[in-house]
């Protein structure tokens, strides 16, 4: 019984990843948005002094950080980002597209709003999986400055989760992709 609840189990997770498949380049398109809001909004910060010993002359002894290069940074950026894909859905722009949108209420949604929050637990799951295993590689373009307002999609879902460019092969794929990065 309980092997016959772990296959079940399985095969159900598998098949709510596959649903997800067609649409990861828009839904990184989004967490990407998202991180980009967060870059756009920091404010200025001072360096980080982390001058906390004296030496036998009384003298502080340590170093100051910048904070544009700091992990404290990285921390602060990413840190929240996939809870806030929480307020994200996807809503249907014609018949054959569907997009990524950000919800300020709830109750002005006007679909199905249990599919809607659906949705918005499947992208905070991918923006977890996305952040997994592009962490380490993301937080060391920001600290470089590499990453920047306005390049963070291209950065993140073309260059190092490679979510927009993995069905480069299918010619009607690529057409659709190019219209719809015009409209964000």
């Amino acid at each position: 019984m309980a092997a016959s609840l772990v296959w079940l189990a399985t095969i159900s997770a598998l098949l709510s990843i596959a649903a997800c498949i067609d649409d990861k380049c828009a839904a990184c398109n989004a967490v990407a948005g998202e991180l980009e809001h967060g870059l756009a909004n920091e404010k200025p910060r001072n360096h980080l002094d982390m001058r906390h010993q004296l030496d036998s002359k009384g003298q502080r002894r340590g170093k100051v950080i910048d904070y544009r290069v700091s992990e404290l940074r990285v921390v602060e950026l990413l840190d929240g980002l996939c809870e806030k894909m929480q307020d994200y859905t996807r809503i249907k722009v014609d018949s054959a597209k569907r997009e990524w949108v950000k919800v300020d209420n709830w109750d002005n949604v006007t679909s199905n709003k249990q599919e809607a929050r659906a949705y918005s637990k499947d992208i905070s799951s991918y923006c977890g999986r996305l952040l997994e295993e592009t962490e380490d590689e993301l937080a060391e373009l920001i600290k470089s400055g590499s990453v920047k307002a306005g390049g963070v999609s291209r950065v993140l879902c073309h260059d190092l989760s490679k979510q927009c460019e993995q069905n480069s092969g299918i010619g009607d794929v690529d057409d659709e992709d190019d219209g719809s990065k015009e409209e964000l």
